[in-house]
């Protein structure tokens, strides 16, 4: 953790990191796949396991086709403008997205508190900050979550499909937002609670990784190569502060 407080930036995922939509994100999978494999006549359900073992940290149709890979289905492909109610892998990731945003409209979300509080502390020290989301939804949930200005880089979903850039746990969406910022990945530490995107922060050589266990353990995510894995962000500004 000392490696902290020699670098110029904090990397972070966005849902489960910053925000609690990863809670979202898991209601809206589940009710998409419970609902579709069920009317497929799959006697194997789906469960809160497939969603960190397959989707968790994804892309969202690398998650659509990774978990009916482990049922053994394999769908077209389609195309994103497929409708919501198409049997193709692009279908089913609009109907899920559809879901996830009816959700966030509803209910809208907060910030973790330690996070808000680990935000304001890097400022102090004078580290620069980046959102790294597989999300397509990044804008929206920043938006919602009231945190659009404290970030003027971001890297979601959009801008990966955009440039053509690999989704985790490739390290690429990192290595280009530690680029938009200036830095080499030495510099910057990634932040994630995702099994995959732990993996990209390792595979992108970073200078320091992160984990934040919400809920997938921190043996999985040490194991995944955290080089240390936290319950709140808040555990680190002490270490900010040292530095």
């Amino acid at each position: 953790m000392a490696r902290l407080a020699s670098l110029q930036a904090l990397l972070f995922d966005l849902d489960g990191v910053l925000t609690p939509t990863a809670e979202v994100h898991m209601r809206a999978w589940a009710r998409l796949f419970s609902e579709y494999l069920a009317g497929r006549g799959i006697d194997r359900p789906y469960t809160d396991e497939d969603y960190f073992t397959h989707i968790d940290g994804r892309p969202r149709y690398d998650g659509v086709r990774a978990l009916l890979a482990s049922r053994g289905i394999t769908l077209p492909e389609g195309s994103p403008e497929d409708a919501p109610t198409l049997d193709t892998v692009c279908g089913l990731g609009n109907r899920k997205n559809r879901t996830f945003n009816e959700t966030l409209e509803e209910q809208g979300v907060a910030a973790y508190p330690g996070s808000l509080a680990l935000l304001d502390a890097a400022r102090t020290a004078g580290l620069r900050t980046a959102v790294v989301t597989s999300s397509r939804n990044g804008t929206a949930v920043l938006a919602a979550a009231g945190l659009t200005a404290r970030f003027g880089t971001v890297v979601d979903g959009l801008l990966a499909a955009d440039l053509g850039i690999a989704g985790k746990p490739a390290p690429d969406t990192y290595l280009h937002a530690a680029e938009l910022l200036g830095l080499p990945a030495s510099a910057c530490a990634v932040v994630e609670d995702a099994p995959s995107g732990v993996a990209a922060g390792r595979a992108g050589d970073f200078g320091l990784v992160i984990g934040v266990d919400r809920g997938v353990g921190a043996a999985t995510l040490l194991g995944d190569g955290a080089d240390v894995v936290v319950d709140d962000l808040a555990e680190l500004i002490p270490f900010l502060a040292a530095g």
